[in-house]
């Protein structure tokens, strides 16, 4: 990956970090299925000047359903039964090794010997991290989200099998595809007020919590999508374990979260296991014959 396309990725792993507290800000004002429709007809208003990618609507509404739908109301719901901020930036991120293994299993994309080194490194990280968050929720809400992982990973596939088309109007139209059964699973949920009501007596967090995740976070998978279709599973995927760190890090400035010393190893373990991924091999070779390189 070339040094721009590797501070793209950084930056959509930054996106997400936040993201999770934009998640908890709407789902003080809305349900959610009301969160997960109104955050993709936010990200779909761009189809008004867009025009449809050139693949099947088969393929569109599988994407739409799996890296969407699918990842957004099962998070959502994970977030109803009790799962923390700080734990679901740790939880959604097991889609990287997800991800890497359905397309190495599907894509014959198969990660190097560096590359596998990395991601377990990183992978240690991760579950240092999932360990400090505490256990004060539900089983059903960590496997809601782990679930939800799982539909990210089958989406990150299924756009890297996507025609060589603009990644940008892939993301927009496939918005198109949660409203629907998002409304109607909403609809379903007689306990709640309807779907404009909630709209009319959302507070200001709340609305923007929902703005966030529709703009912000829709252009961040443009740019991951974009990264996808252009190199291995292996050399992008990994950059999306520093959202845990990001959501980690403003979970506890806006949640009040505390730190423990764990938790910091962890996050120092992420950022080893991408700097063995990302980092020419020559930087991490030590010298053989104990002289100093000078570049």
């Amino acid at each position: 990956m070339t040094p721009r396309h590797m501070i793209l990725a950084a930056l959509t792993s930054l996106i997400w970090g936040f993201a999770f507290v934009a998640t908890k800000w709407g789902l003080e004002s809305f349900s959610a299925p009301q969160l997960t429709a109104l955050r993709f007809l936010i990200a779909s208003v761009p189809i008004l000047f867009v025009p449809r990618p050139r693949i099947g609507w088969c393929m569109l509404v599988m994407i739409g359903t799996t890296l969407f739908a699918g990842q957004f109301l099962l998070l959502f719901f994970a977030f109803e039964a009790g799962l923390p901020p700080g734990l679901a930036s740790v939880t959604q991120q097991m889609q990287v090794f997800l991800t890497v293994l359905l397309s190495a299993i599907v894509l014959r994309d198969i990660p190097n010997r560096r590359q596998c080194t990395g991601m377990a490194v990183a992978f240690a990280g991760l579950i240092l991290i999932g360990l400090t968050v505490g256990t004060d929720f539900k089983p059903l809400a960590l496997g809601l989200a782990l679930a939800g992982a799982l539909s990210w990973a089958v989406g990150n596939v299924l756009v890297k099998r996507a025609p060589a088309v603009p990644i940008f109007s892939i993301i927009v139209w496939a918005s198109l595809i949660p409203p629907l059964p998002s409304l109607v699973i909403s609809a379903l949920q007689n306990h709640e007020p309807s779907f404009i009501t909630a709209i009319s007596d959302a507070s200001f967090l709340g609305l923007a919590g929902a703005v966030y995740l529709g703009a912000a976070a829709t252009m961040a998978y443009a740019i991951w999508g974009d990264l996808l279709q252009s190199y291995p599973a292996g050399a992008v995927a990994p950059f999306a374990l520093l959202s845990p760190c990001t959501g980690v890090l403003a979970s506890a400035l806006v949640f009040g979260e505390i730190f423990s010393p764990a938790r910091y190893a962890g996050m120092a373990l992420i950022l080893l296991g991408l700097s063995i991924i990302v980092l020419p091999a020559e930087w991490l070779r030590a010298p053989r014959d104990g002289t100093t390189r000078i570049h």
